[in-house]
């Protein structure tokens, strides 16, 4: 369950082990992100139309230019800024520091939960809709639906288990079969169109008829565009599975060029497909299907490319679609899955707000799994009750990440990148806003992910806050020469901890002497004093690195950390470990009531500091023999 677990920070090559376990090419990859993305052919067309009636062509015309000049450029700025796999939200968590930084990312990890979660729940669910709506489908599938999800959903969990290479290997294979299926269905649509020009005329003049002139479809295919916006989905999970794509042998951590390239190629192939099949799915449609077939409880409700491989190309081929249908559907959580297993373990470990198990694959595929399994229970596999919730996930995370390449091109002073992405940014505002609006039950159940997220961070948080937290710590050499020349010559190390504060010579005279008499220091044997100064508090994990620095005549080790007591502990074990001997540090009882000093802790980092760094040693150090000794007066 643990293969691949290390006691890291959550910034490498993912799934989260030391090193990816097998890159793949960008093209590969694709198809993972694919099976969500390509997999919207199955039900978008049939949304334009009951969405935009006549106007469908159209109203996806502005989408596919809303994708191509709005979306794809975010999102390849995206991959050549955050190109670790945490997306944009990396991009805006570096603009907000401390706790405000860490909640707004929780807060957007909620959207992002909704997103990918109800991606698995609703595309399964969606599967199973297209296998009872087959006229072959046995008799016992109808009324069994969510049954038959939860074991769709069961399925794609059993695949991640296995691991990502297998995921993969079977996204390749649906998206291939499902994009010649479709292309063939669309040659064929568009050969009868051409074959009957009357279809083309007599959609024209019911469109002029009903909407007047060009302009105003125009402006109604812009108030329906958020109706069209599922067909944007799979942009943020290309940039989530980043980490899987195979880079050049130059790449580095810092600069992966090969790897960005990769990544861009990887968008721009998939918008273009997309683009091509969306217009044109939705224009044979519009003028192949009569519109009140398009309407809940019609034959194209949610298929319309299903029901065109049936009327034109005979039962046995369109089962073959809906086979394939069923397929990428059912696998379209498979690139949700893998945005969650990318996403999740580079932000909730390194907060301390999830276990360090949580960075391994295998647990986390059974909780999304769980997870998945409750919601499709509440929501009886109903698509439509899940499609909201859907939406705004899917619109929040781009909002989110136009806004972050807004503010990213504004810094570096890029004039006109500035002007586009802010464009881009208020479309998809208004977008956001507007489904909002029109479906408020997506906001409702986004916020039920989010106040689960952060009561579940906040809990691990409190619970994880005596561990060790610095992930390293390394001792320059000044400090390394301090505690071993007292190693060497007295076989004793005597530390004084000390709150740095004027800076004076007195200060450390007196602070000395103080601990000399109320600690019972023996004359003569010699100190250094330890000195915390204070960082970002609401960070968990910490590279920790001991300055020796010689202040008024004394010995002082530096270090930077936004918490006390853990760092104090971390240190004195690491000093322990290069000497051989178990250091001895003294304190000065903390002053003020031990409950406010209890939060102080829990959201500023001091606090009680001699209880707290005993009880981190305690707990970090079995044998209390071999634990730091601990003075307080």
């Amino acid at each position: 369950m643990l293969k691949g677990l290390v006691n890291q920070r959550g910034e490498h090559v993912g799934p989260h082990a030391a090193t990816a376990e097998k890159t793949h090419s960008w093209w590969r990859v694709m198809c993972l992100t694919g099976v969500d993305y390509f997999s919207t052919l199955g039900y978008q067309p049939a949304i334009a139309a009951l969405a935009a009636g006549l106007l469908s062509p159209i109203a996806t015309i502005v989408l596919v230019a809303l994708t191509l000049l709005g979306a794809l450029p975010v999102y390849r700025r995206v991959a050549q800024e955050s190109f670790h796999g945490s997306g944009s939200i990396q991009m805006l968590e570096r603009l907000l520091p401390w706790w405000a930084g860490k909640l707004f990312v929780l807060a957007l990890l909620g959207f992002a939960a909704t997103d990918f979660m109800i991606t698995i729940t609703l595309s399964a669910a969606d599967a199973t809709a297209h296998a009872i709506e087959n006229p072959f489908a046995p008799a016992w599938m109808h009324g069994q639906e969510v049954l038959v999800t939860l074991l769709l959903v069961a399925l794609l969990g059993i695949v991640f288990l296995r691991g990502f290479k297998e995921a993969i290997g079977i996204a390749v294979v649906l998206v291939a079969v499902y994009l010649f299926l479709n292309l063939v269905v669309i040659i064929v649509a568009i050969g009868h169109v051409a074959g009957h020009a009357a279809l083309i005329t007599d959609w024209w003049a019911a469109l002029t008829a009903q909407h007047g002139n060009p302009l105003v479809m125009v402006g109604i295919a812009l108030i329906v565009f958020p109706k069209l916006a599922l067909g944007l989905s799979g942009f943020e999970t290309g940039v989530a599975v980043m980490p899987q794509v195979t880079g050049d042998s130059s790449d580095t951590e810092e600069d992966p060029v090969g790897r960005i390239r990769g990544t861009k190629r990887l968008l721009t192939t998939a918008a273009l497909i997309m683009s091509a099949f969306l217009i044109t799915s939705s224009v044979v449609t519009t003028l192949l299907i009569p519109q009140k077939d398009f309407q809940p409880g019609g034959p194209a409700n949610g298929r319309a490319l299903a029901y065109l491989a049936h009327e034109y190309l005979g039962p046995v081929f369109g089962s073959v679609y809906d086979i394939s249908t069923i397929c990428i559907l059912w696998f379209a959580g498979a690139s949700a899955m893998a945005g969650l297993l990318n996403l999740v373990p580079r932000y909730l470990p390194r907060y301390g707000m999830a276990p360090q198990w949580a960075r391994a694959v295998r647990p986390l595929v059974l909780i999304f799994i769980g997870i998945a399994f409750l919601i499709t229970v509440v929501f009886q596999a109903n698509v439509d009750a899940q499609g909201g919730a859907y939406a705004t996930g899917v619109l929040v995370l781009m909002t989110s990440a136009s806004v972050a390449v807004t503010l990213s091109a504004w810094h570096k002073q890029q004039r006109w990148r500035t002007l586009g992405f802010g464009v881009t940014a208020l479309i998809l505002t208004y977008t956001t806003v507007a489904n909002v609006f029109e479906r408020p039950d997506g906001v409702r159940i986004a916020g039920l992910f989010i106040l689960a997220i952060m009561t579940t961070s906040i809990l691990s948080r409190v619970r994880r806050s005596f561990e060790l937290r610095a992930t390293s710590v390394v001792l320059d050499s000044n400090a390394l020469d301090f505690v071993m020349s007292d190693a060497e010559e007295y076989d004793v190390i005597r530390i004084i901890s000390h709150e740095p504060d004027e800076d004076t010579e007195a200060e450390y005279r007196n602070k000395s002497r103080d601990e000399r008499r109320f600690g019972h220091i023996p004359p003569g044997s010699p100190i250094m004093f330890l000195e915390v100064h204070p960082s970002d508090s609401s960070d968990f994990e910490e590279d920790l690195l001991v300055r020796g620095v010689a202040k008024h005549g004394y010995r002082v080790l530096q270090v930077t950390s936004g918490n006390v007591p853990n760092t104090i502990a971390a240190v004195l074990l690491e000093i322990r470990d290069q000497t051989g001997l178990i250091p001895e540090i003294y304190f000065e009882w903390t002053q003020g009531n031990p409950i406010s000093n209890m939060f102080k802790f829990l959201f500023t980092g001091l606090g009680e500091i001699a209880p707290v760094t005993r009880e981190v040693l305690r707990e970090s150090e079995p044998n209390a023999k071999r634990r730091p000794h601990i003075h307080v007066s």
